[in-house]
């Protein structure tokens, strides 16, 4: 049977880069199959998609602002015209299956898909569900998790544990350090610390980082520093840290920067998370303050608790994170012990056992054993 399948969500890296993991491969064992992705106008997902090669359209949607209350006055005419929108998309493109990963434009696709009866396919990343999910997971077909143990979120006949799907250029990495540094402009000699605060970047990291790239540098350490967006307004760089320090806006060749790593500072959002146990580097966790019943710091104290690696608190970061690098730079023997640790973690097969399931769900054979 072909499918046509419509994948719904995004807003940043950690929704898009599994929805495209999963669909790259779902394509490899099915390539007569169709791809339709649906995100929201204004939202990564409208430029990285493409760049990936498949379809997208946007929904004029937006999420619930818990900052500012008095933004959510347009919200129920925005989702009203959301489903307008979903509805026309499903009459051109006649989806025979929806998988949803999470994000805005997630919520108004899946819903409208149960409401015809569409199976439906959610992928949920975090310890903690979101309530769209988990009302959502009542008519799933199937759901799959990241994270063990979610049976408090949703039906246990429903789920299966698959792992957080990595992108293939990260799991497949063969890249040489010595080339990947090449590629930043840096030296091979010395050690580098790759600092990712997420494609929408994090205020109290580029702070630490700015105020202590001297200390940084002057300990014989270099940089690769991805500031997001949220960094684009940060101070020029003196010409002493230039040739030390690689920054930009954004890495588009994630595979580089992980084999160029020594070290990495990073969220602890449960892709990057993945996506770190897979390349097996030592770690300093910043949990985002702000996310969801505080699902990155629970994120980040499994791994912290197993000896996978360092925590700072976001309110700490300014004054302790320069501290706890320059501290792991300089004890190998905790780096080694950090790597085998986290590498222990890592599945690298995950959008394939997502695929697989969704695949012999639809196509009537026996589901794969419940994770």
């Amino acid at each position: 049977m072909n499918h046509r399948f419509i994948i719904a969500g995004g807003g940043t890296g950690g929704h898009i880069f599994p929805a495209l993991a999963i669909a790259e491969a779902i394509r490899s064992m099915a390539p007569e199959t169709s791809f339709q992705f649906v995100g929201a106008n204004g939202k990564m997902e409208m430029e990285k998609v493409p760049q990936a090669g498949f379809a997208i359209e946007g929904l004029d949607i937006v999420g619930f602002d818990r900052k500012h209350f008095w933004k959510n006055i347009t919200l129920p005419f925005k989702l009203f015209r959301s489903f307008i929108q979903v509805k026309q998309i499903f009459q051109a493109f006649r989806p025979t299956a929806v998988i949803g990963v999470g994000g805005y434009s997630s919520f108004p696709v899946l819903r409208y898909a149960q409401s015809k009866g569409i199976p439906t396919f959610l992928h949920e990343s975090n310890s903690f569900a979101g309530k769209s999910n988990q009302w959502l997971g009542k008519r799933a077909t199937r759901i799959f998790t990241g994270m063990p143990s979610m049976e408090s979120f949703f039906p246990s006949d429903k789920i299966t544990f698959t792992g957080n799907p990595v992108r293939a250029s990260i799991t497949q990495n063969i890249q040489d350090r010595t080339r990947a540094l090449q590629a930043f402009d840096l030296d091979p000699h010395k050690k580098t610390v790759l600092v990712i605060g997420g494609s929408l970047g994090a205020r109290s990291i580029n702070q630490a980082i700015q105020q202590g790239c001297d200390r940084i540098l002057q300990a014989g350490l270099q940089l690769i520093w991805q500031t997001g967006k949220s960094g684009s307004d940060l101070p020029t760089l003196n010409m002493d840290a230039a040739g030390s320090v690689h920054r930009t806006v954004f890495i588009k060749e994630m595979e580089l920067a992980y084999a160029a790593a020594d070290i990495v500072v990073a969220r602890a959002g449960a892709m990057s998370i993945a996506e770190l146990q897979v390349v097996a580097k030592p770690v300093i966790l910043v949990p985002f303050p702000l996310a969801a019943e505080d699902h990155q710091r629970v994120n980040a104290e499994q791994l912290v608790q197993t000896g996978a690696a360092l925590m700072v608190v976001d309110a700490d970061a300014k004054t302790q994170l320069i501290d706890k690098i320059l501290e792991l730079s300089s004890d190998e023997a905790r780096c080694q012990q950090m790597r085998t640790k986290i590498g222990g973690m890592g599945i690298k097969d995950a959008a394939v056992r997502v695929a697989t399931e969704i695949l012999r769900t639809l196509n009537n054979k026996e589901p794969l054993t419940k994770g």
